[in-house]
């Protein structure tokens, strides 16, 4: 009876083209996305009133200008998910191209703010290059790793040819200057390189060259010798290099467990400046407290999961350019949190990184929702190339159509084996 039911299931299973997942996006990645954004809109509203309203004569200046920018992402990331990873995989080498000419042109005709150029400036539009930049290295990467492999991982040349090409993108982001991109780009670089199958001698000497190489930008540059003096003690000099990280630190205090309440920070009255970008994790542990924080650490973290599970199920796949991009996305997610977290909680020298998704910033923004979009892409394909499988492999098995009369003989030919078997059981 037991082999009845099953040839049963089975034919119903073949008849119907039955999958294992009908959904064509992952919509938990959709709803982490959309939830992180949501609480990014109400912190950087919160937070930016009080500036807002000094520098505009409007409280919600920035809260407008976040919600465009919001809108403007969504329908960036929604063009991106109707375009076939073919194109990346064909167009990674131009894409790098494009992001090599605005590092340039940035330093040429960049706008300069706080000491840093770092914006173009067209029309009413701003874009901070470095934010297309580190998306279309990490395409380029994933691209370099499928063509050239082998070469990656048996012999030297062609581990250090992609590093000749960060080596350039980092000298232009220095010149603007951004350290804070350079390192987040070479840790992901290093973490691609490291899963692609590179040496471990290799690996190790990339790493060590690395730690070596941000050491001497920091001795040799008088700012940044202060931004890591003034993070190993703050208190040393309160209302001087150390005044932005003891007023972060004083509002993760004052946080506690559930926050003051939502709108409630008393830092958020300009006394913790950048509030609603670089330190808009300090307004929200003020005012959700420690759950606050947890809550949205544990939405990235799912999101990070998700970006690996995506990588590692395109290269059980044999599709290495997939793997390898969704990889660097969770890579880059992953690292960019912590040093923002972890600079705006005093446990990292502060850097100008945005928090993914949440921090107010029209370039990090878009460019975020992008790397959304292609994660939900890749994951999409691999959906589309299991079900397009199951009708090449199996369609020469499928039943063909066949007469109402011939349909019911043979349903009551089936009835009668299963019935017959039964019995015999």
């Amino acid at each position: 009876m037991l082999n009845a039911a099953t040839r049963l299931t089975d034919l119903f299973a073949a008849r119907h083209g039955a999958v294992e997942d009908r959904r064509s996006y992952d919509s938990g990645l959709i709803m982490v996305s959309i939830a992180l954004m949501s609480i990014g809109l109400i912190i950087v509203t919160s937070a930016s009133m009080p500036v807002a309203d000094r520098l505009f004569d409007n409280p919600f200046h920035f809260a407008i200008r976040h919600m465009i920018y919001l809108v403007i992402a969504i329908i960036a990331a929604m063009l991106v998910l109707q375009l076939p990873l073919n194109f990346w995989r064909v167009s990674n080498p131009y894409l790098l191209l494009v992001a090599l000419a605005l590092l340039v042109a940035v330093l040429f005709i960049g706008r300069n703010v706080n000491g840093s150029t770092r914006w173009l400036a067209i029309g009413p539009i701003t874009i901070q290059a470095a934010e297309p930049a580190k998306l279309f290295f990490f395409a380029y990467l994933a691209g370099y790793l499928v063509r050239r492999y082998e070469e990656v991982t048996e012999n030297l040349k062609g581990f250090i040819k992609p590093l000749v090409v960060f080596f350039i993108l980092a000298m232009l982001l220095l010149l603007q200057p951004d350290l804070g991109t350079v390192v987040v780009m070479f840790a992901t670089t290093i973490g691609l390189l490291f899963l692609a199958g590179a040496k471990l001698w290799q690996f190790f000497a990339l790493a060590f060259a690395g730690l070596l190489a941000v050491v001497a930008l920091i001795v040799f540059e008088e700012y940044r010798m202060k931004r890591v003096t003034s993070f190993l003690d703050p208190w040393a000099d309160p209302f001087g290099a150390g005044y932005q990280l003891t007023q972060s630190l004083m509002a993760y205090g004052r946080g506690n467990w559930f926050g003051q309440g939502l709108g409630n920070s008393l830092q958020k009255l300009e006394f913790l400046p950048e509030a609603h970008t670089d330190f808009v994790m300090a307004i929200l542990a003020e005012e959700l407290g420690f759950v606050g924080v947890v809550a949205v650490l544990a939405l990235i973290l799912y999101m990070v999961v998700r970006a690996l599970q995506i990588g590692n199920a395109a290269l059980l796949k044999e599709r290495p350019f997939e793997g390898y991009l969704a990889y660097s996305i969770g890579i880059w997610f992953s690292f960019q949190t912590a040093v923002n977290i972890g600079a705006s909680a005093g446990i990292l020298p502060t850097k100008g990184l945005t928090l993914p998704l949440v921090s107010y910033g029209g370039s990090s923004l878009i460019i975020m929702a992008i790397a959304v979009a292609l994660l939900l892409r890749i994951d999409f394909e691999l959906r589309v190339d299991g079900v397009q499988a199951l009708g090449r492999g199996d369609r020469a098995r499928l039943p063909k159509k066949v007469s109402r009369t011939e349909g019911k003989q043979r349903a009551k030919a089936m009835l009668d084996d299963v019935a017959e078997e039964a019995g015999d059981d």
